[in-house]
């Protein structure tokens, strides 16, 4: 393994797959609206970022690069075969997971790294309109 190699295995080993800042945003605020959480819970299936048990709701905030966004995933030049299954396999993951929720009667929600980013409030009140509505 060359230098530039290592230097990038090391930098791909430090980013966090849990409790990112997205995360710790969204959770922040849904504890000051009174909602109590869990978060990476590892008894759910999938992991859920936040899981509201009390209501049956899973939250999950798929960033841009990790879950294949149409919009903005770029497929990385150094070893694009590598980078393409490990890609698709989150994305068929991603849909095990939602359907699993789905024909579990949970309120699954999925939201982009981007739209959060973009439309921080708007998403949350999304979020809160189906914890609410889904009691």
């Amino acid at each position: 393994m060359n230098d530039i190699s290592k230097q990038r295995s090391i930098m791909m080993g430090k980013v966090k797959g849990k409790n990112t800042k997205l995360e710790q945003s969204v959770s922040k605020v849904l504890w000051r609206k009174g909602f109590r959480y869990r978060k990476n819970v590892t008894s759910l299936f999938g992991k859920p970022d936040i899981a509201i048990k009390k209501y049956r709701v899973v939250i999950f905030i798929d960033s841009c690069f990790w879950h294949g966004c149409e919009s903005h995933f770029k497929l990385p030049l150094k070893n694009p075969e590598y980078w393409n299954r490990k890609i698709q396999r989150n994305i068929a993951r991603d849909s095990e997971v939602s359907s699993y929720y789905l024909n579990n009667i949970w309120i699954l929600i999925r939201i982009w790294e981007h739209d959060l980013k973009t439309h921080f409030d708007l998403c949350i009140y999304f979020i809160c309109k189906m914890t609410i509505t889904s009691h």
